[in-house]
């Protein structure tokens, strides 16, 4: 079998334009188990974009040799409507500028609408089967009442996704260390990938809120199984059937292919652990740093604004009080220090070197779970 390309077409925003996402499809799909792969969700984190290049022609290789042992959906560019967004001759891919809205954001829920087509295909007979559900559930995606060009990217990727036993959203920071989100309960089944891959810090909550891609595929199974039963159907009537991970591969300007190359061939060393690829198995690293809570990663808040120096290298080990950054105020001739507020590793800082105040200029994962709320920033 050969890589199937597909290409999906966007809600046209107004007449005269029409963007398209493009999904390639490696494996057989009669194996029941698929994993699901996209990059730069937000445009302007390119390091993804570049790993999936390469790991679209180590695929290819593998599914020549007959290597695949189940499908694999690999969506090189997540969005196309971010890729053509420029302000002033700079990129803006994190937000879309029609909606001021995350492209990370607001994924939905589609455990009631799911439960209410199995229902009415199957009654209060037996429990559908996983993969009934399943169809069900790209179903209810398909079925979205979407109007924008937003809404309609979302509910593209979302139905290319919610049918997969695992879910990986490549994504990146403004400076760090390789690091990925998941949630916590799955802990057991991303740990591999966090070795694989050489994650230096490990992010694990239950729902850190609005709704963000991988969340939404990884809390699906729970939502679903509690809408089943609210209708009447049994208690946890399907498994935890999705893993869903956000990987963020360093900062915005590691794109080499060295890093890449490392990076598919990682992936690639994963996907063969969990089965996906046939070939001698090697042991995995050992995991860089044990997982923390969300709630314990710490953000570095700049009190004032300002010229911005960073003190400490990503990655550093640091312990609570050492100095991390430096905000100054060339006018008042003023150095405001920021110490660390908790022992913890310093994955991720800011690239910007001008600050204004109340701007997060670092981030440090702290063992610790002390904030509460929405966990994830703008």
């Amino acid at each position: 079998a050969a890589m199937q390309s597909r290409r999906h077409s966007l809600t046209p925003a107004s007449p005269g334009t029409q963007r398209e996402l493009l999904s390639l499809h490696f494996g057989p799909t009669d194996r029941g188990r698929k994993v699901y792969i996209q990059a730069s969700l937000h445009a302007d984190e390119l390091p993804g974009m570049l790993v999936a290049h390469h790991l679209r022609r180590q695929l290819s290789r593998l599914e020549a040799a007959g290597a695949l042992q189940g499908e694999i959906v690999l969506v090189p560019m997540a969005n196309p409507i971010g890729v053509s967004q420029r302000v002033l001759g700079r990129m803006v891919g994190r937000f879309a500028l029609a909606e001021g809205e995350n492209f990370n954001r607001y994924y939905a829920d589609l455990a009631a609408a799911t439960a209410e087509r199995l229902f009415n295909d199957h009654g209060h007979g037996a429990t559908p089967t996983l993969a009934q559900a399943r169809a069900a559930l790209v179903a209810a995606a398909a079925a979205l009442p979407e109007t924008t060009e937003l809404g309609s990217l979302r509910r593209c990727l979302l139905g290319l996704a919610v049918d997969a036993d695992y879910v990986l959203d490549l994504h990146c920071d403004n400076e760090s260390v390789i690091h990925l989100y998941a949630a916590t309960p799955q802990w057991s089944q991303v740990e591999p990938l966090a070795r694989a891959v050489g994650a230096e810090v490990s992010l694990l909550a239950t729902d850190s809120g609005d709704d963000p891609f991988d969340e939404a595929c990884s809390l699906l199974w729970s939502r679903l199984n509690r809408a089943w039963q609210s209708r009447g159907g049994g208690a946890d009537a399907w498994p935890q059937a999705c893993v869903a991970v956000t990987l963020e591969l360093r900062g915005v300007c590691d794109v080499s292919h060295e890093l890449a190359q490392a990076d598919s061939a990682a992936i690639v060393h994963w996907l063969t652990h969990i089965g996906l690829i046939d070939a001698p198995a090697r042991p995995l690293p050992e995991l860089r740093h044990p997982p923390t809570p969300l709630a314990g990663s710490i953000p570095l808040v700049a009190p004032v604004g300002g010229v911005l120096v960073h003190l400490l290298p990503v990655g550093s080990q640091v312990q609570t009080g050492a100095a991390i950054a430096e905000v100054i105020d060339v006018l008042a001739d003023q150095v405001q220090r920021l110490h660390a507020p908790c022992d913890g590793v310093l994955y991720a800082r800011e690239d910007g070197r001008w600050v204004h105040a109340g701007m997060t200029v670092a981030k440090i994962a702290g063992a610790e779970a002390i904030r509460s709320g929405k966990l994830l920033s703008a």
